[in-house]
């Protein structure tokens, strides 16, 4: 046996022909499950901050946490792969509709950021859209791989987030809810990192399928 046959990539067979993963498709996967991972563990700290910190000072803290969070959400968003290009699309265009929004309030507030947005909850109709490109990615991993972590996420945030825009939710179940948020998404991004690499690429025949469908049209 010769070493290029040992070399040869893997050859699977996907619903529109066979294919191959290659070293880009790799380290694209490995790219988005560390800003999962970056913006899992922001996430965390930010939120035991809050909710076992009674210190005001704690929310200068979390402003640079949400930036971090924000960044490597971003990271996520521009690698993972979702077969429907336009919601792939939709959901990087809710991130930067959030990202914009939230610099443009951490510049004009005379509060920190966190401060700015709880005491404020209308200012959700534009850092919201960061939170709802975040449950899309809940979405597709509950969607693809039936996680249950990514079950209970995708309906918590919305809840979360509404129930605060609306004021329906008292204190105390705003902080269950966070503390339930924060602690499953970390469990989330932790899973992914023992997750085999292939799946988070997918079946890449379907998106050369889809490609050629819209040069087609065009």
């Amino acid at each position: 046996m010769t070493t290029q046959t040992l070399s040869a990539p893997e050859i699977y067979q996907g619903q529109f022909g066979e294919f191959t993963i290659t070293q880009s498709d790799r380290t694209g996967v490995i790219i988005y499950r560390a800003g999962l991972m970056v913006a899992a563990l922001s996430f965390a700290i930010g939120s035991a901050l809050v909710l076992l910190n009674n210190n005001p000072n704690v929310f200068t803290i979390l402003t640079p946490l949400y930036a971090c969070f924000s960044l490597a959400l971003g990271v996520s968003l521009f690698t993972i792969h979702i077969y429907m290009a336009s919601l792939h699309r939709t959901l990087q265009i809710f991130w930067a509709i959030g990202t914009i929004t939230s610099v443009i309030l951490a510049i004009t507030s005379s509060e920190p950021l966190a401060l700015a947005v709880y005491n404020q909850p209308i200012t959700l109709f534009g850092v919201g859209f960061l939170f709802v490109a975040l449950t899309g990615i809940y979405f597709k991993e509950a969607f693809c791989f039936n996680r249950l972590e990514t079950k209970v996420l995708t309906p918590i945030v919305p809840i979360l987030l509404l129930g605060h825009l609306v004021g329906i939710l008292p204190t105390q179940v705003e902080s269950v809810l966070l503390g339930i948020w924060a602690t499953l998404f970390l469990v989330f991004a932790l899973r992914k990192t023992v997750q085999a690499i292939p799946a988070d690429i997918g079946d890449k025949s379907v998106f050369t399928y889809l490609k050629e469908q819209r040069l087609a049209k065009v």
